[in-house]
């Protein structure tokens, strides 16, 4: 698959998608969101893939929407050759269709962010399962300076990371703030000298591919994602009662007991592409993508 605004790789059961417009500091475009819905197509796709890192190229991570269509960026406009998607009869924004494909992913995705996160640039990684930075790198959710909404589904995302507090301060000021800040309400997990984010990422990576059920982990995903909804704890044990029930018997969970009683590194057997239970909780496909 030819892309021209990422690049899509995978080594040793990692895919990493890297955002490469450097000159316009990765900024996002019509063609970077379908370019970025593949990649995630690829990788779901793509039973070798056992993990996701997502990072940009050059200095910059995203720096949101490119704003070279100048006071017109944002009004609906002729799309050229992206066909037209709606939403309750409203052009779809496209940040909201790169996240959501991301919360559907049944991989586990690890944000590189490796500089400015901006805008949209900032709001696409909400629904990543862990995201580490460079201590280098900016964060703004500056959508009320331009005049708009946070979108991507940020609404629903950035109030369950970091509170409801924090968001309405960030969105309502639209200021840019440090790594350091985004640290300590757990925007991130972990800050990086810029030379090793990346290191850290893959070794984060390799850990999941190395020890763990490729099933497990994708019921554990969406265990961890349907349960921020989940009206109560019994609702939340229901869901987990039928997973242990359907893997409790499966061969990669005998293969993890018996690797583990005789000490040696445990070879799953079982296939996202064709061992996922029934009872792992289904992300709806997207009603809306043409």
């Amino acid at each position: 698959m030819a892309f021209s605004e990422i690049e899509y790789a995978v080594t040793d059961r990692i895919a990493t998608v890297t955002l490469k417009r450097p000159d316009r500091l990765n900024a996002f475009t019509l063609t970077m969101r379908a370019e970025l819905i593949e990649a995630f197509d690829l990788a779901d796709a793509d039973d070798d893939v056992r993990a996701v890192v997502v990072t940009g190229a050059g200095r910059a991570f995203c720096a949101g929407a490119d704003l070279g269509g100048g006071g017109g960026t944002f009004t609906r406009r002729d799309r050229g050759d992206h066909q037209e998607e709606l939403v309750d009869g409203y052009p779809r924004d496209g940040g909201g269709t790169v996240a959501l494909r991301i919360a559907q992913s049944l991989k586990p995705v690890i944000g590189a962010i490796n500089g400015a996160a901006v805008g949209v640039g900032v709001t696409m990684t909400l629904p990543m399962d862990v995201r580490l930075a460079a201590d280098t790198a900016k964060f703004g959710f500056v959508f009320a300076r331009r005049g708009i909404v946070p979108e991507a589904a940020s609404g629903w995302f950035l109030p369950r990371i970091v509170g409801i507090a924090q968001a309405m301060e960030w969105a309502a000021t639209g200021r840019v703030f440090p790594a350091s800040e985004a640290l300590e309400a757990r925007l991130v997990s972990r800050l990086y000298p810029a030379d090793e984010l990346l290191p850290a990422a893959y070794a984060l990576a390799r850990e999941i591919a190395g020890n763990t059920s490729a099933v497990s982990v994708a019921a554990v995903r969406r265990l961890m994602w349907s349960g921020l909804s989940a009206s109560s704890p019994w609702e939340a044990h229901a869901a987990d009662s039928r997973l242990m029930a359907e893997l409790g018997s499966s061969a990669d969970a005998v293969e993890g007991v018996t690797s583990f009683l005789e000490k040696r590194p445990a070879e799953f057997p079982m296939k996202v592409s064709q061992d996922l239970p029934d009872g792992v909780p289904s992300w709806p496909d997207d009603p809306y993508r043409v």
